[in-house]
């Protein structure tokens, strides 16, 4: 098959000799998306042509699961990936599939229900990197510690974008086929479709037969059917992340509209419908007018900024009382879609591992020491989540009653009574306590009056200015 500019042979001569050069281990970022399958595919029929006593290094196929994907994309990226290792095994290829996953502490969930973080903008983009790009440089640290180098084979294209033709030209090695990576040490990047353009790589796909045994007219279709692109598999932040109608995350509110989504659902796939509702809502939370009831006044350290020609305080997080709201209407959600599925389809929008950190949160941030997640998860998906106690002992439901009324009738903050029990619950058996008092004095400092107090106080201070200054 010829392709102006360049056969596929000659790219695939490349790639060979680029596979044979040395002995570093290529990692290939695969999204499951049109330019990461015809990257792989193109890898896979070149080095399956070298003799098997030749193909030595081994070759990993890495796709990252942000655990907020749409759930169509990561049933058909599970699918691929235990194809590709089958594949793998029986054509003697030493190739090996597998996906990273973000941190508990990492997740979208733990950070957005759990510590209250806003729903993700342009100007406050906080999830690519806990999501996307440390998970991935995890693993090719990892390799870089294990085999000295690594190479990224990464399916991008200049002509996707003048910023990525850009950047890809800014770290390329003179005389090369491999780019330096623009952040870790002992990586570099090969791009071996990038001269294609979306023509070319469909044309490859639709000519020629995947050799891992995946159907890429089923892929035409996905795409057709969300009139998308695809999600790179991002390493660095110098790599665009999402956006417009690209494939992704269904919780992303850093575009206006989530277009890929809303083109499955309309094309046939009604059943994702409460995703997409759901993640309207996280994206109407970002309008000022609604942050009063949904945004607490305080940033997360603890303190109240203003800012000068703004009367009210810059927003912190998700009030607890919201973040509880969030939660239940993501578990019906997951009722919802599990209800309305195709049969087959796995749902599951949040783990039980991501539950147990929110409650962990809750009981040390907001003095939520009941089993407040317990009792949603029974309530909407009628069974029990067991959360273990993490020091040898928890309060009860009724001890939290107790706890929650000594503070009302004494005019204490909730939040600062928590703090104040776990400062005291982690140095428990400890010989030195030396630093409780410095953490004790630290939670004193917070701000933790009522917004009107706040709000009260500062108009005091501003009206006594204004009298300082008429009389003077």
């Amino acid at each position: 098959m010829n392709m102006p500019g360049f056969s596929i042979e000659s790219v695939e001569e490349v790639v060979r000799a680029a596979y044979l050069k040395d002995a570093r281990p290529w990692v290939i970022g695969y999204s499951g998306g049109k330019d990461s399958t015809c990257a792989l595919q193109l890898i896979w029929r070149a080095v399956s042509k070298i003799p098997v006593a030749e193909r030595k290094k081994p070759i990993f196929v890495l796709t990252s699961d942000t655990l907020v994907e749409t759930p169509v994309i990561v049933n058909y990226i599970d699918e691929s990936i235990a194809r590709i290792n089958a594949a793998a095994l029986e054509q003697d290829l030493p190739i090996t599939a597998r996906k990273v996953l973000p941190d508990v502490s990492d997740s979208f969930w733990v950070n957005l229900i759990g510590r209250g973080y806003p729903a993700p903008s342009k100007r406050f983009r906080w999830c690519t990197e806990r999501l996307k790009i440390d998970p991935a440089n995890a693993f090719i640290k990892e390799c870089v510690a294990d085999y000295g180098e690594v190479v990224m084979v990464l399916g991008v294209r200049t002509a996707e974008s003048a910023t990525r033709a850009q950047v890809m030209a800014l770290h390329k090695i003179s005389g090369s086929e491999f780019s330096r990576h623009s952040s870790l040490a002992g990586a570099y990047v090969f791009t071996p479709i990038e001269d294609f353009s979306v023509d070319d790589v469909w044309t490859y796909l639709l000519q020629t037969q995947s050799p891992w045994g995946g159907d890429n007219r089923e892929l035409l279709t996905l795409y057709k059917n969300a009139q998308a692109g695809e999600c790179p598999l991002v390493v660095d932040k110098n790599t665009e992340s999402c956006g417009s109608s690209r494939f992704g995350c269904w919780v992303c509110t850093v575009v206006t509209k989530d277009k890929a989504m809303e083109a499955m659902v309309d094309n046939g796939e009604e059943w994702m419908e409460p995703l997409l509702e759901l993640r309207d809502f996280l994206a109407s939370t970002q309008n000022p007018e609604k942050k009063k009831d949904v945004r607490d006044f305080r940033r997360r350290n603890g303190s109240v900024t203003f800012v000068p020609g703004r009367e009210a305080p810059i927003p912190g997080p998700y009030l607890m009382t919201f973040r509880e709201t969030l939660l239940r209407r993501l578990l019906r959600a997951q009722v919802e879609v599990a209800a309305g599925a195709p049969p087959g389809e796995k749902i599951v929008l949040i783990q039980d591992a991501e539950l147990i950190e929110i409650q962990r949160i809750w009981r040390r941030e907001a003095g939520d020491w009941g089993d407040t997640i317990g009792r949603m998860v029974l309530e909407e998906l009628g069974r029990e989540l067991v959360i273990a106690s993490e020091s040898g002992f928890e309060f009860s439901n009724s001890d939290a009653e107790i706890l929650a009324d000594v503070c009302e009738q004494h005019g204490l903050s909730k939040e600062l009574m928590a703090e104040l029990l776990d400062i005291e619950k982690s140095v428990q058996g400890l010989k030195r306590r030396s630093s409780v008092h410095r953490r004790i004095a630290s939670a004193l400092e917070k701000e933790w009056r009522t917004e009107d107090e706040v709000m009260k106080e500062r108009g005091q201070r501003s009206a006594f200015q204004d009298e300082d200054a008429a009389a003077s």
